[in-house]
Parts: C-alpha cells; sequence; structure tokens
C-alpha cells in the first residue's frame, strides 16, 4: 500500500509539472506579459493533486483499483495531467463544487436537526405519561397566581385525562361543549403558561398537556 501510495504521489508531481508547463507555453503564446512560469507551475501541481479529492466526491475507485494496474495507473496520470494543464479552470470548478457540497451538507444536516426537534417535541407527552416521577411526599400548594380559570382548567383537564394523548381542538370542544374560538383561545393560554404544548403533524395541529400541567392537575385535585 506504501509502495501504491508512493507512486500516486510521483504521478501527480510529474504530471502536476509537465501539466503546469504545457499550460505555461500555451498562454505564453497568447499573452506573453501576463503569463508566469511559476504561477503555472504552482497551479499545475495544486490541480493535480486535487485530483484524488475530486474522485472521491465523485464517488470513484480509481484509486484503489489502480493498486497492481498499470492501466488504472495510466488512467490516473492523464487525470491529474488534464487537471494541470487546465489548473485555473479546475481550481475554480472545484472550489465551486467543494462550496456546493458544503452548503448542501449543512442544508441536509439542518433539516436533520429540525425533524429530529420535532420528533423530540412529540416524543415528549409520550415519554412523560410512561415515565414514573418521584414523589417527594410534600402536599404541594398551589399561589393564588397560578390559579385558573374554570374553563382553562376545563380544557386542562381533557387533555390530561383524555383518552387520547394529543388532542384535535374540534375534539375538545365537543367534550367540553365550547365554541371554536373560545377553546383555541383557552389552548393558546395553555401553552403560554408551559401546561400545554402543540405539534403539527399530519392531520393538523394536535395539543397535549406537558409534566408542568400534570403536576398542577395533581397539586389542584
Amino acid at each position: 500500500m506504501a509502495n501504491h501510495i508512493f507512486i500516486l504521489v510521483a504521478i501527480m508531481l510529474m504530471a502536476g509539472v509537465f501539466g503546469g508547463l504545457l499550460n505555461y507555453y500555451m498562454q505564453a503564446q497568447v499573452d506573453t506579459d501576463n503569463t508566469s512560469m511559476p504561477r503555472c507551475l504552482v497551479g499545475g501541481l495544486a490541480a493535480s493533486f486535487l485530483v484524488p479529492l475530486i474522485l472521491f466526491l465523485l464517488s470513484s475507485d480509481l484509486i484503489v483499483r489502480s493498486q497492481g494496474d498499470a492501466s488504472g495507473l495510466l488512467i490516473f496520470a492523464g487525470f491529474c495531467l488534464i487537471a494541470a494543464w487546465s489548473s485555473r479552470f479546475f481550481l475554480t470548478t472545484i472550489t465551486k463544487q467543494i462550496v456546493q457540497e458544503v452548503k448542501t451538507t449543512t442544508q441536509q444536516s439542518n433539516e436533520i436537526l429540525t425533524e429530529l426537534r420535532l420528533l423530540q417535541r412529540e416524543m415528549e407527552p409520550m415519554l412523560d405519561t410512561e415515565i414514573e416521577h418521584e414523589d417527594s411526599g410534600e402536599q404541594l400548594v398551589l399561589a393564588p397566581e397560578d390559579e385558573l380559570d374554570v374553563t382553562t382548567a376545563n380544557v386542562l383537564t381533557a387533555l390530561g385525562n383524555g383518552r387520547y394523548i394529543f388532542r384535535s381542538e374540534t375534539g375538545l370542544a365537543t367534550e367540553i361543549g365550547l365554541d371554536a374560538n373560545t377553546i383555541h383561545k383557552t389552548l393558546n393560554i395553555i401553552v403560554a403558561r408551559d401546561l400545554g404544548g402543540k405539534v403539527l403533524t399530519k392531520k393538523g395541529t394536535r395539543w397535549f398537556i406537558t409534566s408542568k400541567g400534570r403536576h398542577y392537575l395533581s397539586v389542584s385535585n
């Protein structure tokens, strides 16, 4: 394996130098004053050594297949020579491709994180009903400012004691006997006080009671 890497490095060096010189002489025929041999050589070497990265981004196994395969080494040398010869265009293209890959990866990571947060939010009420919480044995009393009005207390009770963990506004309104506007305002009050929460599902917005809301119900009863 070490010998194979040495051969690949030697190929990239020779192809970078030869391609850089070829690029220099071709540019010198067009614009002698603005053509620099050191710049062409450096660009050729840089482009040649970027070929393995390009092959990786293209999911090519040419480097692995070229081990012990003369035809594979010749193909790899040809890629390096082309890259060194067109180093200016090659470096610009590879830079844009890497930036695009980074942007795509970042976007996918953000989407996955968002989905995980939503999943965590959806799992929270279900886990809360399955996990046993420690009881300190102390009798807790609600402060006057924490008391809820009758309507809000009834809605919270329906959220905590209903058949389903996630409830719809229509189902709650029918069960308690409230109009749509009142139930919507009451649910928003519950969410604002962190006694309940809401998630957006495929069937629409669903509401649930939080651990703080269950604690409120246990203390108020």
